[in-house]
């Protein structure tokens, strides 16, 4: 993990455009929906954060953390989001690293446990998740798996 530096955008603020513009290039949410989480995050208005993983200057891998991942369980609060890491360098630690990072930083705030929803099974139990529950993704025909971290 050397290689790279894993950061939060608080301490890349700069960076704010780039990264609602490559979350919003993983996953199709609107760039605005992710700017006013992260300008929310930067204001310190919220303490659910955003955070990278950098190659140098480019976003490789990130997450963040938000009020509720677009589910019917509004209870289960708050979610990690967007992970995402880009494929040519998966299998190096980087999720895993970013979601300790999370997990870590929002437990030092008192903000535990933390939850996320999710289609793998197997991935996120190596990082200390459990398995929760099954919630109804807004819009989604089919249910999806709840996972808590502790």
């Amino acid at each position: 993990m050397s290689k790279f530096e894993l950061i939060t955008l608080r301490e890349k603020p700069e960076i704010i455009n780039e990264a609602a513009a490559w979350f919003h290039s993983k996953w199709g949410v609107p760039e605005e929906a992710y700017l006013e989480c992260m300008e929310a995050y930067l204001s310190q208005s919220t303490e659910y954060g955003w955070y990278l993983c950098l190659d140098k200057d480019k976003i490789v891998g990130g997450l963040g953390v938000i009020e509720n991942d677009f589910h019917d369980r509004k209870d289960l609060s708050p979610n990690v989001c967007a992970v995402y890491t880009e494929e040519e360098y998966r299998k190096q630690g980087i999720a895993g690293n970013l979601l300790n990072m999370a997990v870590e930083d929002l437990r030092s705030k008192g903000i535990s446990p933390v939850y996320l929803v999710t289609d793998h099974t197997g991935f996120y139990e190596r990082y200390g998740w459990e398995f929760l529950c099954m919630v109804q993704g807004d819009g989604e025909p089919e249910l999806t798996r709840m996972y808590i971290h502790r």
